[in-house]
């Protein structure tokens, strides 16, 4: 069984979830050009100033996103 990875982004200040939320629209898009699977894309708000995205892949793809990407963190899904 392949291990899920959950790769995210970071998003601070007033907008944060604005833009963790579009963030989320350019790595669906980036999964359907490079044809890459994917189990969810989503986002979070932490608290009124701080938000996420975040994308959760298996563990193989892990290298081909995070080269593209650049996410801030990781963690297991």
């Amino acid at each position: 069984m392949n291990k899920k990875l959950k790769l995210i982004w970071d998003f601070k200040g007033s907008t944060s979830l604005k833009t963790a939320e579009h963030h989320c629209i350019h790595l669906k898009e980036f999964a359907n050009i490079k044809k890459l699977h994917f189990y969810e894309i989503n986002f979070i708000a932490i608290s009124e100033m701080h938000s996420i995205a975040f994308i959760t892949i298996d563990e193989k793809a892990m290298k081909i996103y995070r080269d593209a990407l650049k996410p801030h963190r990781g963690q297991l899904a």
